[in-house]
């Protein structure tokens, strides 16, 4: 098996920032290619909240000044070097404290938007892996990038660094976690950047009718693409999914994979989680009542056990489904359930789920911020859990869910439908509840087929134990990723 030298970009990587699901990815991938014995070491920017002391970076002399050009100017930045925690991956942290020490990753918590030298900070980034490349004197097989805030890499790497010998044998992937967050920005960006190497107009990789696209730049340059599901890889294929880039990725789709991410098994496993009120296997489920019991204690629910506990854990935002909720809400509420939702996002989704709790008191129930301990307690604490999107790349939350034995009641798109078995409680098979079309009366439905399965104790134990047999772990996602780094560098894949 060959072995790869891999710079692995991301804006967020558990546990030194995380936002969404990215982070998680970022955190536990490097590590199981790290394991199939590639050279892989992760850059990131570093945050005010990233402390030195608490992750023992530490500062390397040939990386404590790096000149950075950036469109008409050149910056000084510094790198210092860490590992990911309980591994061997070497993590760099790219210091520049006038653009990202700050407490948000990407949002303004004042203005709620994103913060408006957003292009500056994710241009500075991408150039930066370049230049740190070159000072370590380390050349990279491959540079893996993540998202619209790593996808100038593949266009800079096209059209600055094309005639650098340093590079010459670089090739770049960039893996699409959410097709629907793309950086758009000013046309001034591309001066401002230095992407205006070559001109700013309709033949420009970023232009977007006049606009500046991040994402795009990347879509068009990378040498391959992937996406964290098959079934999300066909759908932006689509009008309905590609967000107006489908016509692109369409002329691209022989560099386009689907790749399923996987999960970190170690730490997302009731059997030794630290965070849950007691631990729990798929032999001996008997612990899984009482995690249920904490949880309603911790949120100040009554709720007896016939009472489905349904947990909710996500970006509150339009995407993940809260429309569909709050059109489904009365009807879910003639049903014996109580809703627990952990979440931040939206200003207006989040106004919604207030409403929610509002209107039923004891019966939604609702933490508007994000905490990790309480959402291994809900993961564990909830009898099943609630993913009504109206699109999902991937999902983590449905894996994690079935690895606690807690069903996962889904829509049927993305890695939903890639990971979630409709269940079949009479015939004990499955692993959750899908609906297939983005309707409150399907969601309606899905809810009260797991309502009626939940009073079924062995059938519904039938479902736990068969969610709790699936293998998320990153290792096969890891080989099936391997194989497309393979194909960047025109190995033959087989099997």
């Amino acid at each position: 098996m060959a072995q790869f030298n891999i710079l692995y970009l991301s804006s967020e990587v558990f546990p030194f920032a995380k936002v969404g699901g990215l982070a998680d990815v970022a955190g536990a991938l490097p590590k199981a290619l790290k394991d199939r014995e590639h050279d892989v070491r992760v850059l990131m920017p570093k945050y005010k909240k990233i402390r030195d002391r608490k992750y023992n970076l530490r500062e390397v002399i040939r990386l404590r000044e790096i000149h950075v050009p950036l469109g008409d100017q050149t910056i000084t930045v510094s790198v210092k070097s860490g590992f990911l925690p309980d591994s061997k991956v070497q993590a760099y942290f790219l210091e520049y404290k006038p653009l990202f020490d700050r407490a948000d990753v990407y949002v303004d918590p004042k203005t709620k938007e994103g913060w408006e030298d957003n292009h500056l900070r994710f241009a500075l980034f991408a150039r930066t892996a370049f230049e740190m490349l070159k000072v370590l004197f380390w050349q990279p097989d491959l540079i893996h990038v993540n998202d619209w805030t790593s996808s100038l890499v593949p266009f800079y790497l096209k059209t600055v660094y094309k005639d650098d010998e340093f590079f010459q044998n670089t090739r770049t992937l960039l893996t699409i976690h959410n097709l629907a967050y793309q950086g758009v920005f000013s046309a001034e960006t591309a001066q401002q950047i230095g992407a205006d190497i070559i001109p700013f107009d309709e033949t420009h990789p970023a232009w977007d009718n006049g606009n500046f696209n991040y994402l795009k730049a990347g879509l068009a340059t990378a040498d391959l693409i992937s996406t964290v599901s098959p079934t999300y890889a066909r759908e932006i294929l689509t009008p309905e999914f590609g967000s107006g880039l489908d016509g692109l990725l369409q002329t691209r789709k022989d560099v386009l994979h689907g790749v399923l991410n996987g999960i970190d098994v170690d730490e997302w496993n009731p059997e030794v989680d630290k965070h849950i009120a007691k631990n729990y296997t798929i032999e001996e489920l008997d612990n899984k009542a009482a995690n249920r019991a904490a949880l309603l204690e911790e949120m100040d629910i009554e709720a007896d056990d016939d009472t489905m506990v349904i947990g909710l854990i996500s970006r509150l935002a339009t995407q993940k489904g809260f429309d569909l909720l709050e059109e489904a809400a009365e009807k879910l509420m003639e049903m014996p359930i109580v809703l627990v939702i952990l979440g931040t996002g939206q200003s207006d989704v989040e106004e919604m789920v207030k409403g929610l709790v509002e209107k039923y008191p004891g019966r939604v129930v609702a933490k508007i911020d994000f905490s990790d301990e309480l959402a291994h307690k809900i993961e564990a604490g909830a009898d099943a859990f609630l993913m009504p999107s109206h699109y999902e790349p991937c999902g983590l939350n449905q894996m994690y869910s079935m690895a606690y034995g807690t069903p996962p009641i889904v829509h049927a798109v993305g890695g939903l439908v890639d990971t979630v078995e409709n269940a079949r409680p009479k015939k004990k098979t499955g692993t959750g509840f899908v609906f297939d079309s983005y309707s409150a009366d399907k969601l309606v439905d899905a809810v009260k087929r797991a309502v009626e399965a939940f009073k079924d104790k062995e059938a519904w134990t039938a479902i736990m134990r068969n969610g709790m047999q699936r293998d998320f772990s990153w290792n096969a996602s890891a080989e099936a990723l391997e194989d497309v780094y393979k194909l960047s560098m025109g190995e033959a894949v087989t099997g």
